[in-house]
């Protein structure tokens, strides 16, 4: 029982679809501090977990697990399918309902803004405006998520015959 333990504790280590996720994830959101800078000329550490910004993390995230798994799988399989399917509902959700809440928070802000100091909203915390991703942010995090994955897969195979 505890060989069992370790050894499947030590194999999330080893799960290349989820450390192409893990890898894509965390290299959109360290992109995001450098393309945050170049559009504000200002760095912006929060960038570092916040949602919304170029790259998309999101669809980095979605695209080098369904990339991965396919690699791993195969494309004829359930389990590609499901990433597949999966990719493809978060990106179309990160440009479509996320985008346009993000846009009705920064006019809902505007409106709070512009209240009269003695008005009950008018010392509101303000809503996060930066929800959603514009199609070029997605499309960006979704090549970033591919070419991850590729280059992992090209790791693992360069690894397996090493050993």
């Amino acid at each position: 029982m505890v060989e069992a333990a370790a050894s499947s504790s030590s194999s999330i280590f080893t799960n290349y679809p989820l450390l192409s996720a893990l890898v894509a994830f965390s290299i959109a959101q360290f992109i995001k501090v450098f393309t945050a800078w170049y559009k504000e000329r200002r760095w912006d550490f929060k960038q570092l977990l916040g949602s919304g910004g170029m790259p998309s993390s999101h669809s980095a995230t979605v695209t080098a697990i369904a990339t991965a798994v396919g690699f791993q799988e195969g494309i004829g399989g359930s389990l590609f399918a499901i990433a597949l399917v999966l990719a493809c509902v978060v990106m179309y959700d990160a440009t479509g309902v996320r985008l346009h809440a993000g846009r009705q928070a920064e006019v809902l802000n505007q409106i709070v803004y512009e209240l009269p100091a003695e008005h009950p909203l008018a010392e509101s915390r303000p809503l996060r405006e930066l929800l959603g991703h514009t199609p070029l942010q997605v499309v960006a995090g979704g090549l970033l998520g591919i070419v991850t994955a590729s280059m992992g897969y090209v790791i693992t195979l360069t690894i397996s015959h090493t050993i």
